[in-house]
């Protein structure tokens, strides 16, 4: 007897319904194909559209949707000419975050030798780490809240102890897995700037203390200038880095540019109860409609999703189909074959998710 998961979606804005119908349509077959799992997709509204035609943003039952599902998949949401009265941009995505205690961001870096990428990769090096961003408090801490006087400004940095705990917890059995299944050397390495501030010699300090309840694995500290340096210079170097909410903001879209692009940049945002899965760019209203838009980030996204339903449930079945679905999309863009506008392709939305439907059955 098939085991059922739920999955709350939010279809989101601009092409976010675009990539996600396609990424739908592979679970199902997946689904379809298994002995041992059914997805079960329960739609979720909310989001800039959502509100232009409610005034309402993220509605009470969207997020008990969500805060009962076993997965939720987002898909990109906002745009740049729907907020709120404030001013401030509509983005549920964080409320998500805050109520659900999402407090580790996950951004996985990936370019296989075979795959484009703007580095001129040594003859053997592959990129293929993690970065962990905490998701909840650091620099973000005050978001829309801080205090803007006519001669001043003034934002907030909040690292607490409990959050900071949890989040270095999740990196070292992050780091646990990845070693166990071979895509890591067990290597956690703690991003901050412990030498100018006390709240990042306070954060280093919890992540020592974690780090001693793993000498099995390796763990170190890297400054966060010094980190964007390595990055270009030698990412094949890194396995998991974790690092604050601000910090892991800008790392990330540098470990995306690292795969070519955000269009191939997937994410998860995790808690100890529940996990939100979107990819890492936005709603690009520019181009929605037009059947260019690039799926590969919402598929990976999904990849991501079913690999942490399997080891969360202990349903290998799920973590091997999320990682063939990963690297079936690693196959469909290897040598730059079936790449959307973005990635300096030709392919449609429709071609892209084709492609990787083919590598899939292959």
């Amino acid at each position: 007897m098939k085991k059922s998961y739920d999955v709350a979606v939010f279809h989101g804005d601009g092409i976010g319904p675009e990539i996600m119908a396609p990424t739908l349509e592979i679970l199902r077959q997946l689904s379809r194909g298994s002995p041992s799992y059914e997805l079960v997709f329960t739609d979720a509204p909310a989001g800039a559209g959502h509100y232009v035609k409610t005034g309402d943003s993220f509605p009470a039952g969207s997020l008990e949707t969500a805060r009962n599902a076993d997965a939720i998949l987002l898909s990109a949401m906002g745009l740049p000419d729907v907020r709120y009265p404030d001013g401030t941009e509509i983005s549920p995505q964080i409320d998500l975050r805050k109520q659900l205690g999402l407090f580790a961001g996950v951004r996985p870096v990936k370019v296989s030798s075979r795959q484009m990428t703007p580095l001129a990769l040594p003859p053997g090096k592959e990129i293929d780490f993690v970065l962990i961003r905490e998701s909840t408090e650091g620099l973000f801490f005050t978001q829309g809240a801080g205090e803007v006087t006519e001669h001043e400004a003034r934002e907030t940095l909040l690292i607490t102890r409990e959050v900071s705990e949890k989040l270095f917890r999740f990196a070292f059995e992050l780091a646990q897995n990845r070693k166990r299944t071979g895509r890591g050397r067990g290597r956690v390495t703690c991003v901050d700037k412990a030498n100018v501030f006390r709240a990042f010699a306070f954060f280093r300090s919890i992540f020592d203390a974690e780090a001693a309840n793993h000498p099995d694995l390796q763990a170190d500290h890297a400054y966060v200038d010094a980190t964007a340096l390595w990055m270009v210079q030698k990412p094949w170097e890194f396995d998991v880095l974790v690092t604050e909410n601000m910090f892991g903001d800008i790392l990330s879209d540098l470990g995306a540019g690292l795969m070519g692009g955000l269009g191939l940049a997937p994410s998860a945002d995790i808690g100890l109860d529940h996990a939100v899965f979107q990819p890492c760019h936005g709603s690009a209203p520019d181009i929605a409609g037009q059947g260019i838009a690039n799926p590969f980030a919402m598929i990976l996204s999904a990849a991501m999703m079913l690999e942490w339903l399997g080891l969360t449930h202990d349903h290998p079945e799920l973590s091997s189909d999320g990682a063939r679905l990963r690297e079936a999309v690693e196959k469909a863009t290897e040598n730059g074959q079936n790449l959307t506008r973005d990635l300096g392709g030709t392919a449609g939305t429709r071609d892209a998710a084709s492609s990787v439907l083919e590598a899939l059955r292959v």
